[in-house]
């Protein structure tokens, strides 16, 4: 199982992006995928998750602002990021659970400013 996430940039706060995280192998009877994120000088928190049924998990600081989906044939993740903060800078990770095994994929970087 490979992952690789795309997406990010330099957005100016307020803005938007959408983070992709595109699946290869037998990524379909995954447990759950989720977006993580870790700042400089901090650790690495969860950001938003989905379970193989569909139901979705936000950290509290993401609530309303951020949206986590999946395509239908579950092979590419996405995060829209509305409403961007200074504080949502961070180089963002994509991970797959699969049969209680962490799979992850290289970060991409969010850099939000003026």
């Amino acid at each position: 199982v490979q992952l690789q996430a795309s997406g990010g940039g330099l957005v100016q706060p307020g803005g938007s992006l959408r983070l992709s995280c595109a699946a290869s192998g037998r990524v379909f009877n995954f447990d759950t995928m989720g977006w993580y994120r870790q700042a400089p000088g901090k650790q690495r928190e969860l950001v938003a998750t989905i379970s193989n049924g569909g139901t979705t998990h936000y950290a509290d600081s993401v609530k309303g602002r951020f949206t986590i989906s999946r395509d239908d044939a579950k092979t590419t993740m996405y995060l829209q990021v509305n409403s961007l903060k200074p504080e949502d800078t961070a180089v963002y990770y994509c991970k797959a659970v699969i049969r209680l095994v962490n799979y992850w994929g290289r970060g991409t970087q969010v850099t939000v400013s003026s």
